[in-house]
């Protein structure tokens, strides 16, 4: 089976002397879940950047489903990241004058599915992460948990083969932070996507199948 990422020889530099990422190395099969630790300011976003192909970097091969992207223009990675990633950001990104179930349709709708089919589609989701009441909202509506169930929602919705979750519970409190994590744990197994969470928390690290750590000298497996 095809890996979900294949990173080799990775290396991103910011300036003419911060090295941020280098010699980087990672495999993630396809369906596997893993958190990705370490220190604030190591790269562990500009990581999942790269992984997303919103920024390039300067040596070394990512391939998504065994299709290298390094060197894509940014139409074809905008491409690429409608049909095989889910995003979700620690922020939640919701753009703020769509209704909720069109914050959750845009992956649909970029990827070409009729406005009725993804209408439909977007609705499901949300019945799934438990906001199918609320699809008709505006997102300066919903609580914060709410809006990150809608980010999961619409990570997930045309059912990527790789989540990139970034802090997906870092402005959440424990109890909803918790309900959250169930969410991703419970839909990204349903959806057989694989998933490449950054986090600081134990507690999310705890529904990852391994975890890796990032530091200044690279990345390397947690034991």
């Amino acid at each position: 089976m095809t890996a979900a990422v294949e990173i080799t020889g990775l290396s991103k530099r910011f300036g003419a002397q911060r090295d941020v990422l280098r010699g980087i190395a990672l495999h993630i099969d396809a369906g596997e879940r893993v958190a990705l630790l370490g220190e604030s300011g190591v790269g562990k976003s500009t990581l999942l950047n790269l992984i997303a192909g919103l920024e390039h970097p300067d040596t070394g091969e990512i391939r998504l489903s065994g299709v290298p992207i390094q060197n894509l223009d940014e139409a074809a990675a905008a491409r690429l990241r409608a049909r095989e990633i889910g995003f979700v950001f620690q922020a939640f990104h919701l753009v703020a004058h769509l209704h909720v179930w069109q914050n959750v349709a845009i992956p649909l709708l970029l990827n070409g599915t009729r406005a009725a089919d993804a209408r439909a589609q977007a609705i499901d989701m949300l019945a799934q992460v438990g906001l199918a009441d609320r699809a008709q909202s505006m997102p300066r509506e919903l609580s914060g948990g709410e809006q990150q169930r809608v980010a999961l929602a619409r990570a997930l919705v045309h059912r990527p083969r790789l989540v990139l979750a970034d802090e997906p519970t870092g402005n959440l409190d424990p109890a909803t932070a918790t309900r959250v994590l169930e969410l991703i744990d419970t839909q990204v197994r349903e959806h057989g996507a694989a998933l490449l969470m950054v986090t600081h928390s134990a507690q999310a690290a705890a529904i990852a199948q391994r975890r890796v750590q990032l530091t200044p000298q690279g990345l390397s497996e947690c034991v």
